[in-house]
């Protein structure tokens, strides 16, 4: 399996199914390094240094290390009942989210929901939502008031990799950007 391979294969373990490499995640997400190297190692080589260069070199910087590299998790993304100890943030006056076209009926109608996430992800440009939404098919992007939102009550989290984070976004602060 080449790094980018590991790369998923980790993602998977870390955000959803942690079982699938026989380690438990504490409350935070948090997996100890020499178990998940241990688990993945039933059925790919990795060493030390390979799990170093994917979380260096992750394109969406989706891991972290605690300080002393013995411990990893997923900075967002997860399926599993984890708190990654987001700090709440105020948004810029407007976010953008982006989606498959075959998703813009039921978001027009219901707004945008986590579904199996914990939270709703929202970029802070077109073109990283565009990325987004491309692998769901032809991509719609929506702008997000989050202004208005955060006046509201909304309350809004910021991940150590710089994504956006909601519950729900209902639909009246959704508009097609275009």
């Amino acid at each position: 399996m080449d790094l980018i391979g590991l790369s998923r294969y980790i993602s998977l373990i870390l955000r959803h199914h942690p079982e699938a490499a026989g380690i438990t995640l504490d409350e935070h997400g948090w997996a100890v390094v020499e178990e998940l190297l241990a688990g993945i190692r039933r059925t790919a080589y990795i060493d030390m240094a390979m799990l170093e260069e994917i979380v260096m070199t992750d394109d969406k910087q989706r891991y972290s290390f605690n300080e002393d590299k013995t411990l990893i998790r997923a900075n967002q993304g997860h399926s599993v009942s984890v708190d990654v100890e987001l700090s709440k943030a105020a948004p810029p006056r407007f976010l953008y989210h982006g989606t498959g076209e075959k998703y813009t009926a039921s978001i027009n109608e219901n707004g945008l929901f986590a579904k199996e996430r914990l939270y709703v992800h929202l970029s802070g440009d077109v073109e990283t939502a565009v990325k987004v939404g491309t692998r769901h098919g032809k991509p719609v992007v929506y702008r997000v008031d989050t202004g208005q939102m955060a006046a509201d009550g909304y309350e809004f989290f910021r991940s150590v990799n710089g994504v956006w984070l909601t519950r729900h976004v209902p639909a009246r602060y959704l508009t097609v950007a275009g």
